[in-house]
């Protein structure tokens, strides 16, 4: 029984020896165990042969090559336990060993790149590794920024029926993602995928009103003449009672100026007018009014002037 209990200890020893062990202890990550790509970093390993530990870069073309063999291994597409089959075998094929145990791990993952871009707070690109989901991305970047649109865009690249890779779009609600938590929405990634936030459009307000500008729309189905008076924080004095949209065709590209009815909005006789992204609404000033409110304070102020004895006819002798 002591006998049989040294030589487990015995084994142990030489297969950690033989996996890196060679006068100082090498750590390698315990990453998850998922397929092979281009540029990921493996170390391979050889039971009772520790000369032949060594760490290689998987190449652009998804090989490896090994200075014992002749022959490049691929690589890409394989899980690590399949990749140690094909390296032992290469071994047995060009009659270095006669019966290899051959350990393979990845030290680093580079084949699977996600970027986040757009409208997040600190855009970034990481490694798939292991399972994420698209609101762990979300997450990785910081979140969403104040100019953050109503949509995610979500690019995947998949080969085409001509056998070349070809990109897909898909749109995704963040209120579906986040507000509804909707775990339809919250896709897994498997590496390569490209997440944009596009910033959301702006409505811009001129003229008569108290805070002239430009404002994001948050949701373009609810985003009419009443909220952006809202935004605005009202009229200011004297403002006309038409005012005018201007809005660009997508065509040709000429704007085009929309007469709208405001007071009648204002008045609930009219029903609100929808705006869309890039809109300026101009809202005149009421030049007849002001200027009768001109008169008025002359009026007023010389009345105050001839009450006080201040007005002067003539020059008294």
């Amino acid at each position: 029984m002591r006998f049989i209990c040294l030589l487990l200890i015995c084994l142990k020893l030489t297969a950690g020896f033989a996996l890196g062990q060679s006068g100082q202890e090498q750590n390698t990550p315990n990453l998850p165990m998922q397929k092979i790509g281009a540029n990921d970093l493996v170390m391979l390993g050889v039971y009772g042969a520790p000369e032949m530990q060594r760490t290689v870069r998987v190449n652009s073309e998804g090989m490896i090559r090994l200075p014992m063999l002749k022959q490049p291994i691929r690589a890409a597409g394989l899980m690590p336990e399949a990749l140690e089959k094909e390296v032992a075998s290469a071994l047995v094929e060009e009659e270095i060993l006669v019966d290899p145990l051959v350990t393979v791990s990845v030290v680093e993952y580079h084949s699977r790149p996600i970027s986040v871009a757009g409208a997040v707070r600190r855009p970034t690109t990481f490694q798939a590794v292991g399972e994420v989901s698209l609101l762990d991305a979300i997450t990785r970047a910081e979140g969403f920024s104040e100019a953050a649109g109503t949509e995610i865009l979500l690019t995947r690249k998949r080969l085409g029926s001509d056998g070349k890779l070809v990109s897909l779009v898909q749109r995704i609600p963040i209120k579906g993602l986040i507000d509804a938590a909707d775990p339809e929405w919250n896709l897994t990634l498997v590496g390569g995928e490209e997440i944009r936030v596009p910033e959301a459009g702006k409505i811009f307000i001129s003229g008569n009103v108290k805070k002239p500008g430009g404002y994001l729309i948050g949701d373009a189905a609810d985003t009419s003449v009443m909220k952006l008076l809202a935004l605005s924080e009202g009229l200011a004095p004297f403002a006309a009672k038409q005012a005018y949209i201007y809005r660009r065709d997508p065509t040709t590209g000429a704007k085009n100026e929309i007469p709208i009815e405001l007071s009648r909005i204002l008045e609930r006789k009219s029903p609100d007018v929808a705006l869309q992204a890039s809109d300026i609404l101009y809202v005149p000033d009421n030049r007849s009014k002001r200027l009768s409110l001109s008169a008025l304070e002359r009026i007023l102020s010389f009345g105050a002037a001839t009450g006080s004895g201040l007005l002067i006819y003539g020059t008294v002798r």
